[in-house]
């Protein structure tokens, strides 16, 4: 990994046996890590005295269905850290993944902010984050079988939107 990021050269130092991926694009770096190894990684990031990213700004989702660019995994989740006190650039950690592996660590424990953001990468990607305090749909309903963001979803939807009644102003 020959990226010039602060984080890039700790992380190289303090995991040598973890392969770690790097890119950089318009000022932006990003760095993969495997799902197994994502916790101590985010925990090293938040609690190394240099770097100190200790603002977990997004994490995100991106479905790579039929794309052949960077990887050749099926889903790319992403982990966007700033660091206030510190004013290190921000950092972008990838973790990719395939079916049916799609469990990955939830990072509640270390930045409690990530609930929500976890929850919604659940719900629209169906990604299951083990450990997570509360993992369950917060943008669609508890019934619903599939994960509108990804790519095989299709457009106009699987029917929901015909299976419920129509209420207007005079019947509500």
């Amino acid at each position: 990994m020959a990226i010039d990021h602060p984080a890039a050269a700790r992380l190289k130092q303090q995991f040598p046996q973890i392969s770690l991926k790097g890119a950089a694009f318009r000022d932006q770096t990003q760095i993969a890590v495997p799902a197994t190894n994502v916790l101590e990684v985010v925990r090293f990031l938040r609690d190394d005295p240099d770097l100190g990213y200790d603002m977990l700004s997004d994490v995100s989702c991106v479905d790579y269905l039929n794309y052949a660019g960077w990887t050749q995994e099926r889903f790319g989740l992403v982990y966007i850290f700033n660091s206030v006190q510190k004013q290190s650039p921000r950092l972008i950690v990838r973790v990719f993944l395939n079916e049916p592996a799609l469990d990955v660590p939830s990072v509640t424990g270390l930045f409690a902010g990530a609930e929500w953001l976890e929850r919604e990468v659940y719900d629209m990607f169906g990604i299951r984050f083990t450990g997570h305090p509360d993992l369950r749909r917060i943008l669609t309903w508890d019934g619903f079988k599939s994960h509108p963001l990804r790519k095989d979803y299709p457009v106009t939807g699987l029917g929901e939107r015909t299976a419920y009644a129509v209420i207007d102003r005079e019947s509500s």
